[in-house]
């Protein structure tokens, strides 16, 4: 099963450097969990923030397996050598294509492109595109104080997903938890992906 562990330094107690230091030490942890990607999430650090937040990691991680993906910012990953960029599935963000042009320009290695997909049309699209991996979510229902917040789409749609994602690896993301990641295998799902799934197991 692979996993992909998606980052929130919010859950950690105490200041921004409290928090990012609380952040490496977990990815120490995932790392010798033999966790498969990190996918570095903190829209709010500005980039020279998230830049020497990414290094950090990678130096942590350096001789696992695992792999560290910066959220939308190439510019980012690229000044950090990082292991590749996970890509919302809007029509306006730059394709795999590109990503690995930009990678290629600096003569780093060829990068892991995810994207995250939230319709089959999503799926088909990153397919075409020829994404590395898929995140498809979100699969089960959020809830919070008893309230659903997010609908879930379910395994028969995470099914489908898996079928037009073809040869392409899918994540099942969203409402992930140890009781339920089963059935996301037996749906199709080549692994699991979660914020708080990895950080509260």
């Amino acid at each position: 099963m692979l996993r992909c562990a998606i980052t929130s330094c919010t859950l950690y107690s105490g200041d921004v450097l409290h928090q990012q230091a609380a952040l490496v030490r977990q990815a120490i942890r995932w790392a010798s969990d033999g966790v498969d990607l990190i996918q570095l999430r903190e829209k709010d650090l500005p980039a020279a923030a998230l830049a020497a937040l990414a290094s950090k990691i990678l130096q942590t991680i350096a001789h696992s397996s695992t792999r560290l993906l910066i959220n939308s910012r190439p510019d980012v990953a690229i000044a950090t050598g990082a292991h590749g960029v996970h890509l919302t599935a809007s029509p306006d963000e730059l394709t795999p294509t590109q990503v690995r042009d930009l990678y290629t320009a600096v003569n780093l290695p060829a990068p892991i492109i995810t994207i995250s997909c939230h319709s089959l049309e999503d799926v088909r699209r990153a397919h075409q595109n020829k994404a590395d991996a898929i995140l498809f979510a979100p699969v089960f229902e959020k809830n919070v104080a008893g309230q659903i917040v997010t609908p879930g789409q379910g395994l028969d749609r995470l099914r489908a997903a898996c079928t037009a994602a073809s040869s392409i690896p899918v994540y099942a993301l969203g409402g992930v938890t140890l009781e339920n990641a089963r059935s996301c295998l037996d749906a199709g799902a080549a692994g699991i992906a979660g914020i708080r799934l990895f950080h509260d197991s």
